[in-house]
């Protein structure tokens, strides 16, 4: 048999078990799903406000950032985040909650590893390139602000 040949079973294979979605429904969910995350957000920071009246919107928003990660995590860890995530697709993944996610499942995946060698390091395969793209965008927007002057 030729490479050609096999190639094309090959593709013919994994189109077979590749699972169809149907797109207008996922796109739906993806979009009510990821805004009622947006909202749990909205909603937590406005809670914060309202219990601590002097604490700033900025500070606020990084509590609520800190819940809606715990919450992932914790939701992914209890095995629901994952059922969420199928149904609502892109919904759950753009968010910071799909981040959340992606670490938190790395980290239980290893787990039989070892602390260190396990969920330790796997973790951070998924968060290392995120972490380490975004301290160069950062430090790259910090010189061009510096030059520019404002």
């Amino acid at each position: 048999m030729n490479a050609e040949t096999r190639n094309k079973k090959y593709n013919e294979y994994v189109e077979a078990k590749i699972p169809k979605t149907k797109n207008f429904p996922t796109l739906i969910n993806s979009f009510w799903v990821g805004g009622l995350i947006c909202v749990i957000g909205q909603g937590i920071q406005d809670l914060l406000m309202y219990l601590f009246p002097t604490m700033s919107l900025e500070f606020a928003g990084t509590w609520m950032l800190i819940i809606l990660i715990v919450l992932a995590s914790l939701l992914t860890g209890l095995g629901i985040f994952d059922k969420i995530g199928v149904f609502a697709g892109a919904g759950t993944i753009v968010p910071i909650t799909g981040f959340s996610n992606s670490i938190t499942s790395a980290a239980i995946e290893y787990k039989k590893e070892g602390i260190i060698f396990g969920m330790c390091a796997k973790m951070f395969t998924v968060a290392g390139p995120v972490i380490v793209n975004g301290i160069a965008a950062s430090f790259i927007v910090g010189i061009i602000y510096i030059i520019i002057g404002v």
